[in-house]
């Protein structure tokens, strides 16, 4: 290629063609280039595809690389890589198939045509091999990532879908992905790569910076492969492959989602395959997926729909109702009051349907329903038709029924206050079957002050469910902060961490909004008790933590079950000893208008709200 600038010492400067004024010149300078890089030895090539990487971010959408041969020479700069390991070696090329294969997959991500010309210029037989392993994780990275834009498209899956082995390939990534980045990054700081210090630091280094941009890869390692995964879970031909025993049961705790919002993550995927007979009979087979999908139905995030879309396929089909109805209801039956959830309306409408069939349906002997679920469906059904009579009934019966509501809670109140928690959690009952079903500001206290009283009586299941409701009740929904934190408390008894996190994180948030003087965070500054919280439940929620313990990375201390990781304050994470609670861990209870003394003081706040959790290793 012609020198283009008499100031570049390097004949055929990528950066100097790109500086040409003649447009048919500056083409066919690129044509060149692009045709004649892969052949080329000298040293410095990895300037242009670097400053190539960074235009294809800035500008996916620009056609003008497509037409002049980048998907060609991208393809075949990965081939090099791959079959000359002296030339990958050689000054800093060994950065070049990474940034080759993130061009390809930039350049692949918004359209269609592109993923044509890609696939084309041959660049899915390198992909395949990066997916492999054939390099390292950083690169099957990038590999996932252009392979899950390329399957994306009608017009180029079928491409994707004749390589049979990239199924394969990306379920076990999805599943391994965490161990392979611990195993060979995060755990042995002395044996990283330095290039792959480099690209994840980007020019910001120290070991902290890489660690958690290791995590942030290795999520996004995992949930671009179920990406992957989910364009061929769309397709019932590949459904017997996808619905093994050992990977669905992992699929729940697959979060990756929680790094990029386009992934499906886990329950996306889940969500797919229940879309298909074919895969809700797998699903129903694994009782604890169905267990996961009632608690994230229950959860306060972005997937609780597609769980609740699961449990409703499963319900809603005769050959795996009777399988998961003993589970499903309970948690649906709390999230009957859902009005809407986003752009999906009247949810709550549809549960009850469903759950009606259900029970209309139960003469039939493969679905008939245990006692307590046919209770829990009924009562339900009761309550539905309790609201139909209400409308009918006059608005001063309505107000009497209201004010006895009131009297009975604050008797309610007054027990809790002075110790009586089971009598007062009786009051709280009696109140909400009193309280009009229209009056909904009015039934979150109760349900929320009722969940309190099932966390001090060591209930979490039953506190779990009142602060679901009171949560489905509130406007916003899942907004409630009391009724999250006491949710929160409850999972944590249970183990649950990932759920405690979020509804911990949420109530913080919702603290930090209040127009409340008494709730909202003075100068900011997150709670005691719930800093504690959400720093224990990262710990147990961490990314790496079942590869840190296969890899001896985390060990377990003490009869209490805390487990310890490397470079950890341990002091951080201790909880109160039951000493060390006021009062019997026991807040105040009261309407959010005019009672909230438990958020007066933050030293009380600590006291009241820092119970002691059941914990487990492992768990």
């Amino acid at each position: 290629m012609d020198k283009v600038s008499s100031d570049c010492p390097y004949p055929g400067c990528f950066f100097c063609v790109m500086k040409e004024g003649n447009p048919s010149k500056r083409r066919a300078s690129i044509l060149k280039f692009f045709r004649e890089l892969p052949s080329q030895d000298d040293d410095g090539q990895v300037l242009p595809i670097s400053g190539l990487w960074n235009t294809a971010m800035a500008h996916p959408n620009d056609q003008e690389f497509i037409d002049l041969g980048i998907f060609e020479c991208m393809a075949a700069l990965i081939w090099k890589g791959l079959k000359n390991r002296r030339w990958l070696a050689h000054d800093q090329n060994i950065y070049i198939p990474y940034y080759a294969a993130h061009i390809i997959g930039s350049y692949t991500m918004n359209m269609e045509e592109f993923a044509d010309s890609a696939v084309h210029a041959g660049v899915i037989p390198p992909l395949v091999e990066l997916l492999r392993g054939r390099l390292t994780w950083v690169e099957q990275r990038v590999a996932v990532r252009a392979l899950g834009h390329l399957a994306t498209y009608s017009s180029t899956f079928p491409a994707l879908a004749s390589h049979g082995e990239i199924l394969e390939l990306s379920i076990q990534l999805a599943m391994s992905s965490l161990e392979i980045v611990y195993s060979h990054f995060y755990q042995y700081v002395d044996r990283r790569l330095s290039y792959h210090c480099d690209l994840l630091t980007r020019g910001m280094g120290g070991v902290e910076m890489e660690s958690r941009k290791a995590e942030e890869w290795a999520s996004q390692l995992q949930c671009w492969s179920l990406q992957l995964i989910n364009c061929f879970a769309f397709k019932p031909e590949f459904l017997s492959t996808i619905c093994k025993p050992e990977f669905l049961i992992k699929l729940p705790g697959m979060w990756g989602g929680l790094v990029n919002e386009n992934s499906p993550a886990g329950i996306g995927l889940l969500r797919t395959i229940c879309h298909h007979k074919l895969g809700r009979g797998p699903v129903a087979s694994c009782t604890g997926i169905i267990e996961a999908l009632c608690n994230i139905a229950r959860s306060s995030d972005d997937w609780q729909y597609m769980a609740i879309d699961c449990l409703l396929w499963l319900l809603q089909d005769p050959s795996t109702c009777h399988k998961v109805i003993d589970k499903a209801v309970p948690a649906l039956v709390d999230l009957a009051e859902i009005s809407a959830l986003g752009d999906h309306k009247k949810l709550g409408d549809t549960i009850v349907s469903v759950l009606q069939e259900c029970i209309q349906s139960q003469g039939n002997g493969r679905n008939s329903l245990s006692n307590r679920t046919k209770e829990q469906i009924e009562e339900l059904l009761n309550s539905r038709q309790r609201l139909k009579w209400e409308k009918s009934m006059p608005k001063e019966d309505l107000h009497i029924k209201q004010a006895a509501a009131l009297v009975v809670k604050l008797e309610g109140n007054s027990l809790f206050s002075s110790g009586n928690i089971s009598g007062a959690a009786s009051k709280y009952s009696e109140a909400l079957a009193l309280c009009p079903m229209r009056s909904k500001k009015e039934r979150v206290v109760l349900y929320s002050n009722r969940a309190q009283c099932y966390l001090l009586l060591q209930q979490p299941l039953f506190a779990i469910s009142d602060a679901t409701r009171a949560l489905c009740l509130h406007n916003p929904l899942n907004r409630h902060a009391k009724s999250l934190w006491r949710r929160a408390q409850a999972y944590d008894m249970l183990g649950l961490a990932k759920e405690s996190l979020l509804d911990a994180i949420l109530f913080i948030n919702e603290c930090s909004q209040s127009n409340d003087p008494d709730l909202s965070l003075r100068q900011n500054k997150v709670p005691d008790y719930a800093e504690r919280l959400v720093k224990k439940q990262m710990r147990a929620a961490w990314l790496f933590r079942e590869a840190a313990i296969k890899h001896g990375g985390v060990h377990c201390e003490g009869d209490a079950g805390d487990i310890y990781g490397r470079e950890t304050d341990d002091s951080e994470w201790e909880t109160a000893s039951e000493s060390d609670i006021g009062n019997d861990g026991r807040d105040e209870m009261g309407d959010d208008d005019d009672d909230d003394s438990e958020w007066k003081n933050e030293d009380e706040r600590k006291d009241k709200y820092d119970k002691p959790s059941i914990k487990a290793c492992g768990g």
